[in-house]
Protein backbone atom coordinates (compact mmCIF):
# COMPACT_ATOMS: atom_id res chain seq x y z
CA UNK A 1 0.00 0.00 0.00
CA UNK A 2 1.13 3.54 -0.60
CA UNK A 3 2.15 5.36 2.45
CA UNK A 4 1.83 8.90 0.76
CA UNK A 5 0.72 11.16 3.33
CA UNK A 6 -3.28 12.47 2.74
CA UNK A 7 -1.70 15.30 1.60
CA UNK A 8 -0.87 13.75 -1.65
CA UNK A 9 -4.97 13.34 -2.01
CA UNK A 10 -5.72 16.95 -1.37
CA UNK A 11 -7.00 18.07 -4.84
CA UNK A 12 -9.30 15.52 -4.79
CA UNK A 13 -10.30 15.04 -0.90
CA UNK A 14 -10.71 18.59 -0.69
CA UNK A 15 -13.53 18.92 -2.36
CA UNK A 16 -17.37 19.47 -0.77
CA UNK A 17 -17.79 15.84 0.09
CA UNK A 18 -21.39 16.37 1.31
CA UNK A 19 -23.96 16.31 -1.89
CA UNK A 20 -23.24 16.10 -5.37
CA UNK A 21 -23.12 19.11 -7.77
CA UNK A 22 -26.61 19.50 -9.52
CA UNK A 23 -26.87 16.48 -12.52
CA UNK A 24 -26.17 18.18 -15.29
CA UNK A 25 -25.84 16.54 -19.43
CA UNK A 26 -22.90 16.72 -20.92
CA UNK A 27 -23.02 19.28 -23.17
CA UNK A 28 -21.47 18.54 -27.03
CA UNK A 29 -18.60 20.76 -26.54
CA UNK A 30 -17.65 18.98 -23.22
CA UNK A 31 -17.84 15.82 -25.15
CA UNK A 32 -15.74 16.69 -27.35
CA UNK A 33 -13.06 17.03 -25.42
CA UNK A 34 -13.29 13.60 -23.50
CA UNK A 35 -10.81 11.66 -24.42
CA UNK A 36 -12.13 8.04 -26.10
CA UNK A 37 -10.44 4.97 -27.28
CA UNK A 38 -8.63 6.15 -30.71
CA UNK A 39 -9.78 4.23 -33.54
CA UNK A 40 -12.60 4.16 -36.51
CA UNK A 41 -12.92 0.25 -36.68
CA UNK A 42 -16.14 -0.96 -36.36
CA UNK A 43 -14.75 -2.79 -32.99
CA UNK A 44 -13.70 0.38 -31.26
CA UNK A 45 -16.61 2.28 -33.06
CA UNK A 46 -18.79 -0.67 -30.94
CA UNK A 47 -16.91 0.35 -27.65
CA UNK A 48 -17.39 4.50 -27.97
CA UNK A 49 -21.11 4.13 -28.39
CA UNK A 50 -21.63 1.62 -25.68
CA UNK A 51 -19.38 4.06 -23.30
CA UNK A 52 -21.39 7.00 -24.40
CA UNK A 53 -24.30 4.91 -23.66
CA UNK A 54 -23.78 3.93 -20.32
CA UNK A 55 -22.07 7.24 -19.33
CA UNK A 56 -25.50 8.66 -18.30
CA UNK A 57 -26.51 5.95 -15.92
CA UNK A 58 -25.05 5.11 -12.29
CA UNK A 59 -25.09 1.48 -13.35
CA UNK A 60 -21.75 -0.40 -12.55
CA UNK A 61 -19.54 -1.52 -15.53
CA UNK A 62 -17.59 -4.32 -15.88
CA UNK A 63 -14.56 -3.87 -18.58
CA UNK A 64 -13.41 -7.00 -19.86
CA UNK A 65 -10.01 -7.45 -21.98
CA UNK A 66 -6.62 -8.48 -22.35
CA UNK A 67 -3.61 -6.05 -20.80
CA UNK A 68 -2.80 -3.47 -22.24
CA UNK A 69 -5.86 -2.64 -24.11
CA UNK A 70 -7.01 0.32 -22.79
CA UNK A 71 -9.33 -0.72 -19.96
CA UNK A 72 -8.64 2.54 -18.22
CA UNK A 73 -9.01 4.79 -20.84
CA UNK A 74 -12.59 3.36 -21.36
CA UNK A 75 -13.42 3.94 -17.71
CA UNK A 76 -12.05 7.40 -17.75
CA UNK A 77 -14.39 8.27 -20.63
CA UNK A 78 -17.10 6.60 -19.05
CA UNK A 79 -16.33 9.03 -15.95
CA UNK A 80 -15.95 12.17 -18.01
CA UNK A 81 -19.37 11.97 -20.03
CA UNK A 82 -21.70 11.37 -16.75
CA UNK A 83 -23.28 13.65 -15.21
CA UNK A 84 -20.09 12.69 -12.21
CA UNK A 85 -17.85 14.89 -13.89
CA UNK A 86 -17.13 17.10 -11.93
CA UNK A 87 -16.40 15.15 -8.75
CA UNK A 88 -12.98 12.61 -8.78
CA UNK A 89 -12.32 9.86 -10.21
CA UNK A 90 -10.21 7.87 -8.09
CA UNK A 91 -8.47 4.51 -9.65
CA UNK A 92 -6.97 1.26 -7.51
CA UNK A 93 -4.58 -1.20 -9.20
CA UNK A 94 -6.07 -4.74 -6.80
CA UNK A 95 -3.41 -6.40 -8.50
CA UNK A 96 -1.11 -4.30 -7.21
CA UNK A 97 -1.78 -3.78 -3.76
CA UNK A 98 -0.90 -6.69 -1.05
CA UNK A 99 -4.02 -8.22 -0.01
CA UNK A 100 -3.80 -7.26 3.49
CA UNK A 101 -3.15 -3.39 2.74
CA UNK A 102 -5.93 -3.12 -0.01
CA UNK A 103 -7.90 -2.84 2.75
CA UNK A 104 -6.98 -0.03 3.96
CA UNK A 105 -6.47 1.60 0.55
CA UNK A 106 -10.07 0.95 -0.26
CA UNK A 107 -11.50 1.97 2.93
CA UNK A 108 -8.94 4.06 4.74
CA UNK A 109 -8.07 3.30 8.75
CA UNK A 110 -7.56 5.21 11.89
CA UNK A 111 -4.50 6.44 13.74
CA UNK A 112 -2.87 3.01 15.37
CA UNK A 113 -5.09 0.86 13.48
CA UNK A 114 -2.39 -1.14 12.40
CA UNK A 115 1.83 -1.19 13.10
CA UNK A 116 2.81 1.84 10.68
CA UNK A 117 -0.41 3.83 11.13
CA UNK A 118 1.02 6.97 12.78
CA UNK A 119 -2.33 9.24 11.21
CA UNK A 120 -6.14 8.47 10.07
CA UNK A 121 -6.07 8.35 5.92
CA UNK A 122 -9.11 8.95 3.91
CA UNK A 123 -9.62 4.94 1.52
CA UNK A 124 -9.94 5.42 -2.20
CA UNK A 125 -14.31 5.64 -1.10
CA UNK A 126 -13.55 8.77 0.57
CA UNK A 127 -11.35 10.30 -1.80
CA UNK A 128 -13.91 9.24 -4.70
CA UNK A 129 -17.09 10.45 -2.92
CA UNK A 130 -19.64 11.36 -5.59
CA UNK A 131 -17.81 10.25 -7.94
CA UNK A 132 -15.92 7.35 -9.59
CA UNK A 133 -13.70 4.15 -8.19
CA UNK A 134 -12.24 2.32 -11.14
CA UNK A 135 -10.76 -1.04 -9.58
CA UNK A 136 -8.39 -2.11 -12.01
CA UNK A 137 -7.38 -6.05 -11.79
CA UNK A 138 -10.59 -7.31 -10.09
CA UNK A 139 -10.14 -10.46 -10.72
CA UNK A 140 -7.21 -11.27 -8.61
CA UNK A 141 -8.53 -9.43 -6.03
CA UNK A 142 -8.61 -11.70 -2.20
CA UNK A 143 -11.76 -13.52 -1.26
CA UNK A 144 -11.60 -12.10 1.47
CA UNK A 145 -11.79 -8.50 0.32
CA UNK A 146 -14.54 -9.65 -2.14
CA UNK A 147 -16.58 -10.43 0.53
CA UNK A 148 -15.78 -6.99 1.84
CA UNK A 149 -16.58 -5.17 -1.77
CA UNK A 150 -19.84 -7.11 -1.83
CA UNK A 151 -20.99 -5.41 1.10
CA UNK A 152 -20.30 -1.94 0.17
CA UNK A 153 -22.08 -2.94 -3.06
CA UNK A 154 -25.09 -4.55 -1.92
CA UNK A 155 -25.36 -1.66 1.47
CA UNK A 156 -22.99 0.80 -0.08
CA UNK A 157 -21.43 1.56 3.42
CA UNK A 158 -18.05 0.57 4.41
CA UNK A 159 -16.17 1.13 7.94
CA UNK A 160 -12.14 2.50 7.88
CA UNK A 161 -9.77 -0.11 9.43
CA UNK A 162 -9.63 0.49 13.41
CA UNK A 163 -13.75 2.24 13.19
CA UNK A 164 -16.65 0.14 13.42
CA UNK A 165 -18.95 2.86 12.42
CA UNK A 166 -20.78 2.65 8.98
CA UNK A 167 -20.05 5.47 6.62
CA UNK A 168 -22.25 5.42 3.72
CA UNK A 169 -20.71 6.32 0.12
CA UNK A 170 -22.22 7.46 -3.46
CA UNK A 171 -19.41 6.08 -5.75
CA UNK A 172 -19.70 4.48 -9.05
CA UNK A 173 -17.98 1.41 -9.34
CA UNK A 174 -16.07 0.60 -12.30
CA UNK A 175 -14.07 -2.43 -12.36
CA UNK A 176 -12.14 -4.22 -15.17
CA UNK A 177 -9.91 -7.19 -15.59
CA UNK A 178 -7.78 -9.07 -18.17
CA UNK A 179 -9.17 -12.73 -16.24
CA UNK A 180 -11.88 -15.02 -17.51
CA UNK A 181 -14.26 -14.00 -14.29
CA UNK A 182 -16.30 -17.04 -15.15
CA UNK A 183 -13.71 -19.57 -15.34
CA UNK A 184 -12.43 -17.98 -11.85
CA UNK A 185 -15.69 -18.45 -10.54
CA UNK A 186 -15.33 -22.53 -11.65
CA UNK A 187 -12.37 -22.71 -9.77
CA UNK A 188 -13.35 -20.92 -7.03
CA UNK A 189 -11.68 -17.94 -6.64
CA UNK A 190 -13.73 -15.35 -7.76
CA UNK A 191 -17.34 -15.15 -6.21
CA UNK A 192 -20.29 -15.51 -8.50
CA UNK A 193 -22.27 -13.17 -6.14
CA UNK A 194 -19.63 -10.43 -6.69
CA UNK A 195 -18.99 -10.82 -10.50
CA UNK A 196 -22.97 -10.36 -11.06
CA UNK A 197 -23.10 -7.30 -8.89
CA UNK A 198 -19.90 -5.97 -11.00
CA UNK A 199 -20.86 -7.86 -14.38
CA UNK A 200 -24.09 -5.26 -14.55
CA UNK A 201 -23.19 -3.86 -18.02
CA UNK A 202 -20.05 -5.81 -20.07
CA UNK A 203 -17.26 -4.10 -22.03
CA UNK A 204 -15.13 -6.04 -24.01
CA UNK A 205 -11.88 -3.85 -25.30
CA UNK A 206 -11.09 -5.47 -28.26
CA UNK A 207 -6.76 -6.36 -28.59
CA UNK A 208 -5.03 -4.27 -31.31
CA UNK A 209 -4.53 -7.10 -33.47
CA UNK A 210 -8.66 -7.52 -33.53
CA UNK A 211 -8.28 -3.31 -35.12
CA UNK A 212 -5.24 -3.06 -36.91
CA UNK A 213 -6.61 -0.81 -39.32
CA UNK A 214 -6.44 1.56 -36.53
CA UNK A 215 -2.51 1.79 -36.12
CA UNK A 216 -2.09 4.57 -38.18
CA UNK A 217 -4.23 6.84 -35.60
CA UNK A 218 -3.15 5.31 -32.33
CA UNK A 219 0.71 5.93 -33.79
CA UNK A 220 -0.35 9.05 -34.30
CA UNK A 221 -1.74 9.99 -30.88
CA UNK A 222 1.23 8.80 -29.41
CA UNK A 223 3.85 10.44 -31.71
CA UNK A 224 1.76 13.79 -30.77
CA UNK A 225 1.87 13.01 -26.77
CA UNK A 226 5.61 12.17 -26.66
CA UNK A 227 6.11 15.92 -28.65
CA UNK A 228 4.04 17.14 -25.79
CA UNK A 229 6.30 15.76 -23.79
CA UNK A 230 9.44 16.92 -25.10
CA UNK A 231 10.55 14.24 -27.04
CA UNK A 232 11.24 14.56 -30.38
CA UNK A 233 9.38 13.98 -32.99
CA UNK A 234 9.06 10.89 -34.97
CA UNK A 235 7.56 9.67 -38.25
CA UNK A 236 6.41 6.34 -39.65
CA UNK A 237 6.89 5.16 -43.41
CA UNK A 238 4.20 2.97 -45.07
CA UNK A 239 6.30 0.02 -45.12
CA UNK A 240 7.49 0.48 -41.60
CA UNK A 241 3.92 1.20 -40.30
CA UNK A 242 3.57 -2.22 -43.03
CA UNK A 243 5.57 -3.59 -41.49
CA UNK A 244 3.79 -3.57 -37.69
CA UNK A 245 0.55 -4.27 -39.38
CA UNK A 246 1.92 -7.72 -39.24
CA UNK A 247 2.98 -7.46 -35.91
CA UNK A 248 0.79 -9.98 -32.87
CA UNK A 249 0.88 -6.89 -30.17
CA UNK A 250 0.75 -9.10 -27.48
CA UNK A 251 1.08 -6.27 -25.01
CA UNK A 252 -1.90 -4.58 -27.25
CA UNK A 253 -1.79 -0.84 -27.48
CA UNK A 254 0.84 -0.47 -23.90
CA UNK A 255 3.06 -2.16 -26.62
CA UNK A 256 2.44 -0.23 -29.35
CA UNK A 257 2.80 3.23 -26.81
CA UNK A 258 5.91 2.05 -25.22
CA UNK A 259 7.57 1.46 -28.83
CA UNK A 260 6.56 4.68 -30.13
CA UNK A 261 8.62 6.57 -27.11
CA UNK A 262 11.32 4.47 -27.63
CA UNK A 263 11.24 5.10 -31.29
CA UNK A 264 11.11 8.67 -30.55
CA UNK A 265 13.34 8.60 -28.38
CA UNK A 266 16.53 6.98 -30.68
CA UNK A 267 14.74 7.68 -33.72
CA UNK A 268 13.78 10.97 -33.67
CA UNK A 269 13.54 13.53 -36.29
CA UNK A 270 14.07 11.35 -39.39
CA UNK A 271 11.52 8.99 -41.10
CA UNK A 272 11.85 5.75 -39.64
CA UNK A 273 12.17 2.72 -41.97
CA UNK A 274 11.47 -1.32 -41.15
CA UNK A 275 15.38 -1.45 -40.75
CA UNK A 276 14.72 1.17 -37.86
CA UNK A 277 11.98 -1.70 -35.97
CA UNK A 278 13.08 -3.66 -33.10
CA UNK A 279 13.39 -6.82 -34.81
CA UNK A 280 11.03 -8.54 -33.26
CA UNK A 281 8.48 -6.63 -35.16
CA UNK A 282 9.31 -7.16 -38.64
CA UNK A 283 7.97 -10.13 -40.72
CA UNK A 284 9.24 -13.34 -41.57
CA UNK A 285 9.28 -13.12 -45.21
CA UNK A 286 10.56 -9.49 -44.96
CA UNK A 287 9.32 -5.82 -45.87
CA UNK A 288 8.59 -6.40 -49.43
CA UNK A 289 5.39 -5.03 -50.91
CA UNK A 290 3.65 -4.03 -47.66
CA UNK A 291 0.59 -1.81 -48.24
CA UNK A 292 0.40 1.68 -47.21
CA UNK A 293 -1.51 2.65 -44.20
CA UNK A 294 -4.91 3.84 -45.93
CA UNK A 295 -5.08 0.11 -47.22
CA UNK A 296 -4.15 -1.51 -43.60
CA UNK A 297 -7.94 -2.93 -43.52
CA UNK A 298 -9.00 -6.06 -41.69
CA UNK A 299 -8.81 -8.48 -45.08
CA UNK A 300 -5.80 -6.57 -45.89
CA UNK A 301 -3.78 -7.78 -42.94
CA UNK A 302 -5.66 -10.82 -42.65
CA UNK A 303 -4.06 -12.13 -46.49
CA UNK A 304 -0.65 -10.81 -45.00
CA UNK A 305 -0.85 -12.39 -41.94
CA UNK A 306 -1.82 -15.73 -44.21
CA UNK A 307 0.68 -15.14 -46.27
CA UNK A 308 3.35 -14.70 -43.79
CA UNK A 309 2.29 -17.96 -41.83
CA UNK A 310 2.09 -19.98 -45.02
CA UNK A 311 5.68 -18.97 -46.30
CA UNK A 312 7.30 -19.46 -42.36
CA UNK A 313 5.58 -22.86 -42.51
CA UNK A 314 6.88 -23.77 -46.25
CA UNK A 315 10.47 -22.30 -45.10
CA UNK A 316 10.76 -24.72 -41.75
CA UNK A 317 9.12 -27.95 -43.98
CA UNK A 318 11.72 -27.59 -46.86
CA UNK A 319 14.79 -26.38 -43.65
CA UNK A 320 13.95 -29.44 -42.24
CA UNK A 321 16.90 -31.93 -42.79
CA UNK A 322 16.10 -34.51 -40.05
CA UNK A 323 12.83 -36.70 -40.38
CA UNK A 324 10.65 -36.11 -37.56
CA UNK A 325 10.09 -38.66 -34.76
CA UNK A 326 7.28 -41.26 -36.00
CA UNK A 327 3.83 -41.11 -34.46
CA UNK A 328 1.29 -43.33 -35.93
CA UNK A 329 -1.41 -41.03 -36.04
CA UNK A 330 0.67 -38.13 -37.99
CA UNK A 331 2.31 -40.31 -40.17
CA UNK A 332 1.62 -38.73 -43.10
CA UNK A 333 2.55 -35.89 -42.29
CA UNK A 334 6.11 -36.30 -41.78
CA UNK A 335 8.74 -33.94 -42.68
CA UNK A 336 10.82 -36.40 -44.86
CA UNK A 337 10.53 -35.79 -48.58
CA UNK A 338 9.24 -38.78 -50.24
CA UNK A 339 11.43 -40.35 -52.92
CA UNK A 340 9.18 -39.39 -55.54
CA UNK A 341 8.38 -35.96 -54.08
CA UNK A 342 5.20 -34.77 -52.52
CA UNK A 343 2.49 -31.60 -52.75
CA UNK A 344 3.28 -29.45 -50.45
CA UNK A 345 0.50 -26.86 -50.57
CA UNK A 346 -1.67 -30.70 -50.05
CA UNK A 347 0.80 -31.38 -47.18
CA UNK A 348 0.95 -28.01 -45.56
CA UNK A 349 -2.76 -27.51 -46.14
CA UNK A 350 -3.28 -31.16 -43.96
CA UNK A 351 -0.81 -30.03 -41.28
CA UNK A 352 -2.89 -27.27 -40.98
CA UNK A 353 -6.36 -29.05 -40.71
CA UNK A 354 -5.23 -31.29 -37.90
CA UNK A 355 -3.75 -27.88 -35.44
CA UNK A 356 -7.10 -26.48 -36.13
CA UNK A 357 -8.76 -29.42 -34.96
CA UNK A 358 -6.03 -30.18 -32.27
CA UNK A 359 -7.04 -26.33 -31.20
CA UNK A 360 -10.62 -26.47 -31.20
CA UNK A 361 -10.53 -29.64 -29.29
CA UNK A 362 -8.35 -27.76 -26.68
CA UNK A 363 -10.73 -25.30 -26.68
CA UNK A 364 -13.46 -27.23 -25.90
CA UNK A 365 -15.20 -25.72 -29.44
CA UNK A 366 -15.11 -22.13 -28.80
CA UNK A 367 -13.76 -20.88 -31.84
CA UNK A 368 -12.54 -17.78 -29.95
CA UNK A 369 -10.70 -19.47 -27.65
CA UNK A 370 -8.83 -21.83 -30.40
CA UNK A 371 -7.98 -18.52 -32.46
CA UNK A 372 -6.20 -17.90 -29.09
CA UNK A 373 -4.02 -20.80 -29.46
CA UNK A 374 -3.36 -20.39 -32.56
CA UNK A 375 -2.02 -16.55 -32.64
CA UNK A 376 -5.37 -16.10 -34.97
CA UNK A 377 -7.52 -13.76 -34.83
CA UNK A 378 -11.15 -15.12 -34.49
CA UNK A 379 -12.08 -13.65 -38.05
CA UNK A 380 -9.49 -15.36 -39.51
CA UNK A 381 -10.17 -18.63 -37.58
CA UNK A 382 -13.65 -18.49 -38.98
CA UNK A 383 -12.54 -18.13 -42.55
CA UNK A 384 -10.12 -20.80 -42.09
CA UNK A 385 -12.48 -23.27 -41.15
CA UNK A 386 -14.99 -22.43 -44.04
CA UNK A 387 -11.88 -22.69 -46.48
CA UNK A 388 -10.75 -26.38 -44.81
CA UNK A 389 -14.53 -27.27 -45.10
CA UNK A 390 -15.21 -27.20 -41.46
CA UNK A 391 -18.17 -25.01 -41.15
CA UNK A 392 -18.59 -24.51 -37.42
CA UNK A 393 -15.49 -26.42 -36.65
CA UNK A 394 -17.83 -29.80 -36.32
CA UNK A 395 -19.78 -28.24 -33.57
CA UNK A 396 -17.33 -25.61 -32.96
CA UNK A 397 -19.12 -22.14 -30.82
CA UNK A 398 -17.74 -18.56 -31.50
CA UNK A 399 -18.47 -17.25 -28.32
Amino acid sequence: MSTAPESALEPEARRDENALSPIRLVSDHDAARVRLPTGTSAQIREVIGLLRQVAAFDSTVLILGESGTGKEVAARAIHELSPRRQRPFAAVNCGAIPADLLESELFGHEKGAFTGAVAARKGRFEVAEGGTLFLDEIGDMSPTMQVKLLRVLQERVFERVGNHVPTRCNVRIIAATHRDLESAIAHGTFREDLYHRLNVFPVEMPPLRARIGDLPLLVRDFVAHNIAAGRAHVQFSSQALGALALYRWPGNVRELANLVERLSIIGGGRLLQPSDLPRKYLPLHGCADLPQPEFLDERTVDALLESSQTRAAEAAALASAAPAQENPAQAPLSAELPADGLDLRAHLLAIERQLVEKALARADGVVAHAARLLSLRRTTLVEKLRKLGMPGGEGATED
